[in-house]
């Protein structure tokens, strides 16, 4: 049987009554033609009597059917919800008064579906509460940092069967959702939408989007029924163990030729809202108290506006330490710093402000309107056009360096300083009794300790020192330069600065060597260069240490935190086999 078929054996159980051909015609959007043909072709396949009443075989079907269970997918960040997903995940937003997962709940808990499965991940303790209220079962995604929701799907694979599958941020008008389901469908609207990967084609079947097209907008509900669901997991499996599904969305599987049984499932626009940022929640529900946000409130103060002033928001790539987004008020482009987990034990937000203060007025960084030395919040002044630093690009290089050498050559004088060796230590504090995931850890450590007495030995100077910078701290434009994100800064040798760009850049020995003589126009002295790379072994272990305590946290850094590990134990090696030379000679 066909779609329309299946469509017209649910609405006729549905209704519990007779139905015209012209009122099955309105609700199943289909044409009086087409429905005409199909009610004579489920008669002849015994679905339907003369009378067009459901047969014993129509009723065995529908039984067979019952919708059994609902799989909620609510473990990512929510990125593009910033500033609010700092404070709260996106699933329990409140929207028109009731919190947007509740609503959902509540409306499968009215067709009869009380088996629940919500998968959490990002701020997953939130949802707790839930378990209680609702006799919900929680599913804790430990990889949300790391993997997309099909992964999370995965994870609920035991579950799938007569099965709807629901995205946490959907707002459904009307409620979506029943008692009995004869196929499986996916639900998508008649929205043209370019980040689509489906759309709806002739036949009404759904189909890949093909390169030069949109598709239908995704609504993100499906259901899965019990006689796909054999298929269904092992494609899942199949896709989630491939590489290349590492960040994908479950709906990729839909894409393989193995799922050609889902059906679309059209819908109006108007009835489902998906909410994906602070403007769309805002547009809908002005007042919803999800609204009332730290950040938000911070920007009104500071540039005296309405909320309905502040518009554009945009997440940035989120940072190695904090997130930020940029917004739009009075004509004007800015970005605004939220910190990340764990930074308020990583870093003093009160040396950090006094930096900026004592860098203020010497053209170094971006524009500061609003740093606040408690918590870490700032606002800044977007730069436009800028890029980063290309660190395997000798102009940009270049630029940077001496970039770094002007301000390095200034001088500049704080009240705090940036200990390498204490950092090292400090870092290890913050993993609370865990050991290294390194098996020769202690072994290493021990070793960068030795390069110690050999660097201060050989500091010529102190002064104040980035410490982090990286290329990425390094916006270009046509006119200028500036070294951005001073949170590390304090007194320091500054060619540590060199070092910390290399590492970031995972240079290996030429490229550092190539980086030291520039930075020192081909004049650096050999005891200097030997020096940047005890620093590169040191700094090495700092940042991986660093690793270890975000790896504690649930976020990973993948390559870089490994070569953080291998440049402690690599340039230990080369410094002490240099310093060995020297002293046989």
């Amino acid at each position: 049987m066909n779609k329309i078929m299946y469509d017209i054996i649910i609405t006729i159980f549905n209704n519990k009554r007779e139905l015209t051909q012209r009122e099955l015609s309105k609700i199943t959007k289909t044409s009086l033609g087409v429905i005409n043909v199909s009610l004579k072709k489920l008669i002849e396949y015994g679905y339907l009597t003369n009378n067009k009443e459901l047969t014993e075989k129509a009723i065995k079907e529908i039984h067979s059917s019952k919708t059994r269970n609902a799989i909620i997918l609510a473990a990512g960040y929510g990125m593009r919800m910033v500033p609010i997903n700092t404070e709260i995940p996106k699933g329990l937003l409140e929207v028109k008064n009731e919190v947007l997962i509740e609503r959902i709940i509540k409306q499968l808990q009215e067709v009869g579906i009380t088996n629940i499965q919500i998968i959490v991940g990002f701020m997953k303790e939130k949802y707790e509460y839930l378990i209680d209220k609702y006799n919900v079962e929680l599913i804790i995604n430990p990889k949300y940092s790391e993997r997309n929701n099909l992964y999370s799907l995965n994870l609920a694979k035991k579950n799938i069967g007569n099965s709807y599958i629901i995205p946490c941020d959907i707002y459904c008008k009307e409620n979506p959702f029943h008692t009995v389901e004869l196929y499986s469908w996916y639900m998508l609207n008649n929205e043209k939408d370019e980040d689509s990967i489906l759309r709806i084609n002739k036949k009404f079947e759904l189909t890949k989007v093909n390169t030069k097209e949109y598709g239908n907008k995704m609504i993100g509900i499906a259901y899965i029924s019990e006689k796909d669901k054999k298929l269904f997991v092992k494609t899942l499996e199949e896709c989630n163990n491939l590489k290349k599904y590492k960040n994908s969305y479950w709906e990729d599987i839909l894409l393989q030729e193995n799922t050609k049984y889902f059906k679309p499932n059209l819908v109006n626009n108007e009835d489902y809202i998906e909410i994906n940022t602070y403007e769309e929640l805002r547009d809908f529900d002005f007042n919803s108290n999800s609204l009332n946000n730290d950040a938000i409130e911070i920007i009104k103060e500071v540039f005296k506006v309405d909320t309905k002033e502040i518009v554009n928001i945009q997440i940035l790539k989120k940072g190695m330490t904090n997130k930020s987004f940029i917004f739009e008020c009075q004509n004007q482009k800015y970005i605004m710093r939220i910190p990340g987990e764990g930074t308020d034990q990583l870093i003093n937000r009160k040396q950090e402000a006094a930096t900026y203060l004592k860098i203020k007025n010497q053209n170094i960084c971006d524009d500061i309107y609003y740093i606040n030395p408690e918590n870490g919040y700032k606002i800044t002044k977007f730069i436009e056009g800028a890029k980063v630093c290309n660190p395997h690009n000798q102009e940009d290089i270049k630029k940077c360096m001496k970039k770094l050498r002007d301000f390095h050559n200034l001088k500049l004088k704080v009240e705090h300083k940036f200990d390498i060796f204490k950092q090292i230590d400090y870092f290890e504090l913050l993993w609370n009794g865990n050991a290294s995931v390194y098996e020769d850890y202690e072994t290493t450590k021990k070793n960068v300790r030795k390069l110690k007495p050999f660097i201060e030995k050989n500091v010529e100077s102190r002064s104040l020192t980035h410490i982090d910078a990286v290329p990425d701290n390094f916006l270009i434009t046509k006119n200028e330069i500036k070294l951005i994100d001073w949170e590390y800064a304090g007194m320091q040798d500054p060619h540590v600065d060199i070092a910390m760009f290399c590492i970031y850049s995972l240079y290996d020995k030429e490229e550092i060597d190539n980086l030291i003589s520039i930075y020192f126009k081909n004049k650096c002295k050999k005891i200097t260069r030997l020096k940047i790379y005890a620093y590169i072994s040191a700094c090495g272990l700092l940042w991986s240490n660093w690793c270890e305590f975000k790896r504690n946290l649930g976020i990973e850094f993948g390559e870089y935190s490994i070569k953080q590990y291998r440049y402690a134990k690599d340039f230990y090696k080369i410094v002490a086999k240099e310093l060995e030379e020297e002293i046989n000679e």
